[in-house]
């Protein structure tokens, strides 16, 4: 079996079914307080994309300085994902646990971290970005997906959708402000418009 080498996590043994993912062992998270987890490399063809590697350890090196301090901090962007979700969709007491948080803190009681990707955009840019695949209660079918460009600016929570577009992969995009950042400023922006 192929292996690459990362200087941030090791080795990433090629994936048997795709040969442009690479999964590396379970290494501690501290966004997610150290929970264990693999982190993989997508659509990375080390041969074709001579930087993939770089880039992505770049992230890493970035993301993996982010404890639960800064994962509180996207708490209300989480919170404000399950109510948008729980508010479109019909009544269920099942959920009544999810509209009764009183501190935003505690949507996190409700989320499962299962996946850490790493992969480049498609778009002009190519930039690298990190994406947490979570499970979540209130969105069952397809989860949630907590975004980070460069590995440092959390730049989407939605839905796991296969997309990692957003409005800042333009560099020169006039809006060029962590969401964080934004919704602190009580935005008005609905969470599936912060990437248009």
């Amino acid at each position: 079996m192929k292996t690459i080498k990362s200087e941030i996590i090791g080795d990433l043994k090629q994936d048997e079914h795709f040969e442009d993912w690479w999964e590396s062992e379970p290494i501690q998270i501290p966004f997610f307080s150290g929970e264990k987890m693999k982190i993989t490399f997508m659509n990375c063809e080390p041969e074709i994309d001579t930087e993939f590697i770089k880039e992505a350890d770049e992230a890493l090196k970035t993301f993996l300085k982010k404890t639960e301090d800064d994962r509180f901090l996207a708490s209300g962007l989480v919170y404000k994902n399950c109510m948008e979700f729980l508010n479109a969709v019909q009544f269920d007491e099942a959920d009544q646990s999810l509209r009764d948080i009183n501190d935003k803190k505690e949507i996190w009681n409700f989320v499962e971290p299962r996946s850490l990707l790493v992969t480049r955009s498609h778009d002009l840019h190519e930039i690298i970005y990190i994406n947490l695949a979570c499970e979540c209660e209130w969105e069952q079918e397809h989860g949630l997906q907590i975004l980070f460009k460069k590995g440092d600016k959390l730049v989407r929570v939605s839905e796991q959708d296969g997309h990692i577009s957003e409005p800042d992969s333009n560099e020169n995009s006039m809006n060029n402000k962590p969401i964080i950042e934004q919704n602190n400023k009580e935005t008005k922006l609905k969470w599936w418009e912060f990437w248009k």
